[in-house]
């Protein structure tokens, strides 16, 4: 059963379940209608037979001789009634024409009981409603009956039975075909949208769904489809612009690495050009693992499978330590690189400030930033490294004396391979994805706090960590 449902389309189980809401409900409706149309048809026929025992009692009369007589003659056939009168001892005094044509089996036992109630009493055409009660004519106690046949009665209700049950599944029929209809009609974006989404392909994907009214149910269906397009138009941008970059990078030491060995297989050569020829490979070898490490790094960053040992740490220190590393390449273009602490001075180590990070990845990220800012600033110039605390975080900021970052650069600056249309210094453009990476792997972030013609300023915000107090020696 549940597998042929789910065989289905959506429109027709729409139908089908609004077909069954309407049945039910017509069902239901119909069952009322029937039960109060014939409780209201039995009260009415009891009521005309209470209104005709008052008639007929006042119609009767005790003739001279002592008998009963009907006075009243001019009655149409749709005003007949069946009508007796009984002696209290069971004799029958009186009875009109219907009672003689019809008489009924029970009447006498019924007026000997005299129960002032109408009983249905078994006739061959149809049930009879009998209402025995005591009265008097004249001065002479009687027993009066008056009864009416059921067959209008049921003559109507059985109309109205055929009617219910030859219109209940015409309507059903109705609805079923009027609820197609509107499942049809509703369900037609879904149709449209669906065969515009069977034409969007990997190369089409700029293309998107129709929206034709943006407030309703299936036109923010679309909408947050057409959003997820662009998602994905962006995300193959992305990949399309990380492959040609990587393939570009690594092309370029493959190359030097084939054409180095090309020429030192051109000829004869000594020991000291073939060590130099190799010395050569060796070193573009190294440029090539150095940058699919750092690509490796950047993906299990972004994937968040980075491997990180969180630890508190001086990060007073570990800017000292980056400087000291980084010191021979500022001295190459004449540079300086500076520490400043921000708060109490630098030699009060339990004052400075302690991160709750994995050093070593925050080393990696650090030395990026340095080393980036060594390469934009001027020969001469100055690169400074400031740490500081708030209450939740431990910061470092790196400041260099560059010219700053133009203003549509500044939003893409993490990109990996991004560099800018006007960049001189040589670079694969990953440095800062992998500082921004490593960063966020250990639980901090970075940013750029700001940038002018005076120089950029990167923040690197850790959760900040305070050191156990140092015992004193004696």
């Amino acid at each position: 059963m549940t597998r042929w449902w789910r065989s289905h389309n959506v429109r027709v189980r729409l139908t089908l379940w609004y077909v069954t809401a309407m049945l039910v409900v017509l069902a239901v409706y119909a069952a009322v209608v029937f039960w109060f149309v014939r409780g209201n048809a039995s009260e009415t026929l009891d009521s005309r037979i209470r209104s005709d025992f008052q008639w007929a009692a006042a119609m009767v009369d005790q003739t001279p001789e002592g008998g009963i007589a009907w006075s009243y003659d001019d009655i149409t056939e749709e005003e007949s009634f069946w009508f007796q009168v009984w002696s209290p001892e069971g004799a029958l005094l009186f009875q009109n024409v219907e009672a003689r044509n019809s008489p009924l089996p029970r009447s006498r036992e019924l007026a000997l009981q005299t129960d002032d109630g109408i009983v249905a009493v078994e006739h061959p055409v149809a049930p009879v409603r009998v209402l025995t009660r005591r009265g008097r004519i004249g001065d002479t106690p009687v027993v009066i009956q008056v009864a009416r046949s059921e067959r209008a009665m049921r003559d109507e209700i059985g109309q109205l039975t055929l009617i219910l049950t030859l219109g209940l599944p015409l309507a059903v029929a109705i609805a079923g075909l009027g609820g197609y209809t509107l499942a049809r009609r509703a369900l037609l974006p879904i149709e449209r949208m669906t065969g515009r989404a069977r034409t969007i392909t990997a190369d089409r994907l700029h293309d998107r769904l129709p929206v034709h009214n943006p407030d309703d149910e299936m036109g923010r269906l679309a909408t947050v489809f057409n959003q997820t397009l662009a998602r994905l138009e962006e995300s193959f941008e992305q990949m399309r612009r990380f492959t040609a970059d990587v393939s570009h990078q690594l092309r370029t030491p493959l190359t030097a690495i084939r054409s180095v060995g090309e020429v030192g297989l051109r000829e004869r050569r000594d020991e000291v050009d073939y060590r130099s020829i190799i010395g050569s490979m060796l070193e573009e070898a190294d440029r090539l693992a150095s940058l699919v490490d750092r690509l490796l790094m950047l993906s299990r960053a972004e994937t968040g499978e980075a491997r990180v040992s969180v630890a508190a740490f001086d990060l007073y220190d570990l800017a000292q330590e980056v400087a000291a590393h980084l010191e021979v390449l500022a001295e190459e273009k004449r540079q300086t690189i500076v520490c400043e602490h921000a708060g109490p001075p630098p030699d009060a180590h339990r004052d400075r400030p302690h991160a709750f990070a994995d050093r070593f990845v925050i080393r990696q990220a650090l030395i990026n930033l340095v080393d980036n800012a060594i390469k934009f600033s001027p020969p001469g110039g100055q690169v400074r490294i400031r740490v500081e605390e708030t209450r939740a975080e431990a910061m470092v900021e790196v400041i260099d004396s560059g010219g700053g970052i133009d203003q549509d650069a500044r939003a893409r600056i993490f990109d990996r391979f991004y560099r800018a249309a006007n960049a001189e210094t040589p670079g694969a453009g990953l440095g800062l994805s992998i500082a921004k990476g490593a960063a966020e792997a250990s639980g901090g972030r970075l940013t750029l706090a700001a940038s002018g013609p005076g120089g950029s300023t990167f923040q690197l915000a850790l959760p900040r960590a305070r050191p156990a107090p140092r015992r004193a020696v004696v």
